[in-house]
């Protein structure tokens, strides 16, 4: 009987690890699709001022790391937006804001849908680790938790 527990012990050893890896990977792809949505929603907001500024406007355009530069407003009318690939188009504002709207929307439902994921990882490694901790109980001689 022992032998078959410890059998079950080593194989939810190696499933705990994979499901710790898979949630591992599941995490940074949260975070990432996190960044993304701040990125996005950043451009939104600028978007959104842009109403605001006339044309010849003076700006302080951020190029990174607190950084900016003094810039001239030509034309508040047009937005030029990656669409992937590293390619990049001119569109109107209001085609921008639209574009950054619907990638927000896709990018809430990839981080939704990650999320889900990550829980039910979570709650299956929550699940064997309960049966490792009952099953190496049970293989030291020792009574197994009412509780379990």
């Amino acid at each position: 009987m022992a032998s078959k527990d410890e059998e079950e012990i080593r194989k939810l050893t190696v499933e705990l690890r994979l499901l710790e890896q898979t949630a591992d990977t599941l995490q940074s792809r949260l975070n990432m699709l996190n960044a993304v949505a701040t990125d996005l929603t950043y451009a939104s907001m600028t978007l959104d001022d842009l109403d605001k500024e006339k044309e010849n406007s003076e700006l302080l355009v951020p190029i990174g790391g607190t950084a900016y530069v003094r810039a001239k407003l030509d034309n508040p009318d047009k937005v030029i937006i990656g669409i992937g690939a590293g390619v990049s188009v001119e569109k109107t504002r209001e085609e921008a804001k639209d574009s950054v709207k619907k990638r927000l929307e896709e990018l809430e439902k990839a981080r939704t849908a990650t999320q889900q994921q990550l829980s039910k990882v979570a709650e299956q490694i929550s699940r064997d680790r309960e049966r490792f901790e009952t099953l190496a109980a049970a293989v030291r001689g020792e009574k197994t938790p009412e509780n379990v």
